[in-house]
């Protein structure tokens, strides 16, 4: 099954809900960077939460989410735009923790840091709003992030299964936000729901679309109004990391020439290498003149 996200209004429009799947483009990145089970968990998480977020925006809108709990898998970045796109990166992708029976994510990504999320709302200029890592679990984090720098009370799903070969099979995740108007009740009767839901994970598992976990979360009093397919899409280019390399300056350029060996470049995202070759270097070098 195709990835993919739906948005629905509950509750006579207090309540929004973006639900995902993201097995097949977490699964996609872990093959990418190398991710070891904890970090590969880590890492889905934190492309799913992204994806949803990403989805709040419009026309050419984006956003870039940076986190670093101090834990082994180091710092986690994800950039998504309004169109289902996301990519990522992860500093320490060979993390392995368990405790008892379980991957222990927030060990992994540890407490003592922050989320930073940068919006590019292509007005004027861009703006980070930051939160303190409460748990390194993700989902915990974000439910804080939204109240306290966004003010917007949520509720956020998130959850990545890895089987013993090591490939991700489930992943998905929800992000609920109460509107203005909605009833100490209907708080009530969704605290109710999402506490005798199972994880997100088993859920996807197990078969359960987006469309079936907004569904436990409102039994049925919702209106679905918009689906996006999702996927892991980097925009890396020659020509963008050729303006990279003039970015040194002529005297740095010059002295990768006289080297007389090509320069090689990682995109740090999806791995894909470019080869500048001397001739290519020499011509960069006479463009700046």
């Amino acid at each position: 099954m195709n990835d993919y996200l739906v948005k629905a209004y509950a509750f006579d429009g207090t309540v929004r809900i973006y639900a995902a799947q993201t097995t097949n483009l977490v699964e996609e990145a872990r093959k990418m960077h190398g991710t070891w089970p904890t970090a590969s968990a880590a890492f889905g998480r934190v492309l799913t939460v992204s994806l949803i977020m990403g989805a709040m925006y419009e026309g050419e809108q984006t956003l870039t989410v940076r986190i670093n709990g101090g834990g082994p898998v180091g710092e986690i970045i994800a950039f998504a735009d309004a169109h289902g796109h996301v990519k990522g990166t992860i500093e320490n992708p060979e993390v392995q923790l368990s405790q008892k029976d379980k991957l222990a994510v927030g060990l992994a990504v540890g407490n003592n840091g922050f989320i930073h999320v940068t919006k590019d709302l292509k007005i004027r200029a861009v703006f980070t709003s930051s939160a303190e890592l409460q748990t390194g679990e993700i989902a915990d984090d974000f439910t804080y992030y939204f109240a306290a720098s966004e003010q917007i009370p949520s509720s956020v799903g998130l959850g990545v299964l890895v089987n013993e070969e090591n490939e991700v099979f489930a992943s998905g995740g929800f992000i609920l936000q109460v509107m203005p108007g909605c009833k100490e009740e209907t708080l009530q009767k969704i605290e109710k729901n999402i506490g005798n839901m199972k994880p997100i994970s088993e859920l996807i598992n197990t078969n359960h679309k987006p469309e079936d976990i907004i569904n436990l979360i409102t039994k049925g009093n919702h209106e679905f109004v918009e689906e996006m397919p999702l996927s892991y899409r980097c925009d890396c280019s020659k020509e963008r990391f050729e303006k990279g390399l003039s970015s040194l300056g002529k005297k740095e350029i010059k002295k990768f020439v006289e080297e007389k060996k090509p320069v090689e470049i990682t995109c740090q995202f999806c791995k894909k290498q470019y080869s500048f070759s001397t001739k290519e270097l020499d011509n960069i070098q006479k463009k700046l003149k």
